[in-house]
């Protein structure tokens, strides 16, 4: 790893969830330095890596992250899968992705003398809602639901960086493929065992992409300032919900022996936060690979060939 850093400093929020695990150890090989934004208190084991406190509810920060910065990578937000969907529960998801990158903006604002000149946030596939088997690009309308209007507002609120002069990014993730946490473990980890079923019909479209291109993409976004504006974050092959549950199944050389899991009861346990696995999201990635990037994982077998071995 080079421990020079010599392409700037880079403040990464949610640094320590499962894409900004792996997004700062490949920031930190690729030149860069990182101040990381956590809500405790913690000791960095990488070189180039210095943690700072912030506090969301309490709309406190440590103005000091800000230091040397050139450019912001936002991935600040509540696991959406973690817990049922409450009201209280709804409002932490929202806050924690808008009000924590209005904090920086506000921080932006007082500190005339800050060099930050680009902010690349997360956003989220939920932002386009059931939509069957359309073919979503990044020009359709948000869904009217909960996910939709979360998301719709989150890149509104990044996209104000532009009135402090700054080159916004939205990147709007599929579901991360890792073998560290997320969908694919957890499936994974049920095949494993025998006990693999598909959700729904499994007719429904998975938009997904590996952590290795995601982390990439990110990247890519950062250095690339003609990348502004919104993009799909998704690999090209997209596929039903059956297909990604039966490759993973294959890699494993598992049987699929189960009957198909009903919807009633995948809403009867999980509320509104089965919507996630029974909706249907068939996302475009043409608009990012028009701008030049390159997938090192594409399609579902390769992807998820490449993450067996790490479980």
């Amino acid at each position: 790893m080079n421990n020079i850093a010599n392409k700037g400093r880079i403040l990464v929020t949610g640094a320590t969830g499962l894409v900004g695990g792996a997004l700062v150890p490949a920031l930190v090989g690729s030149g860069y330095a990182v101040n990381a934004l956590s809500r405790y208190k913690r000791a960095s084991e990488l070189p180039n890596v210095r943690f700072f406190q912030w506090d969301i509810a309490a709309n406190k920060v440590d103005e000091s992250c800000l230091d040397g910065v050139c450019a912001i990578i936002h991935l600040a937000g509540e696991n959406i899968a973690a817990l049922p969907w409450s009201n209280a529960r709804k409002r932490l998801l929202r806050d924690s992705r808008i009000q924590s990158i209005l904090m920086l903006y506000d921080l932006l604002h007082k500190r005339k003398d800050h060099e930050v000149t680009t902010v690349v946030s997360a956003s989220a596939s939920g932002y386009y809602g059931d939509r069957g088997d359309e073919r979503i690009t990044e020009d359709k309308p948000p869904a009217l639901d909960f996910l939709g209007n979360t998301c719709k507002d989150w890149e509104h609120t990044v996209g104000e960086g532009r009135a402090l002069g700054l080159r916004t990014v939205s990147l709007r993730s599929g579901v991360i493929l890792s073998a560290q946490g997320g969908i694919f473990s957890k499936f994974a980890g049920f095949v494993k065992k025998g006990l693999g079923a598909v959700p729904g019909t499994g007719r429904q479209w998975l938009p997904w992409i590996h952590i290795a291109d995601a982390v990439a993409m990110y990247i890519f976004a950062l250095e690339h300032n003609g990348i502004h504006g919104v993009y799909n974050m998704i690999a090209p092959a997209q596929v039903t919900f059956s297909a990604f549950v039966r490759s993973t199944a294959e890699a494993l050389k598992k049987p699929l022996w189960l009957p198909n899991i009903p919807q009633f009861l995948l809403k009867a346990v999980m509320g509104q936060m089965s919507e996630m696995l029974l909706g249907s999201t068939r996302m475009s990635a043409e608009k990012i690979q028009n701008a030049g990037f390159k997938f090192r994982y594409p399609e579902i077998k390769t992807a998820v060939a490449s993450l067996i071995p790490q479980l």
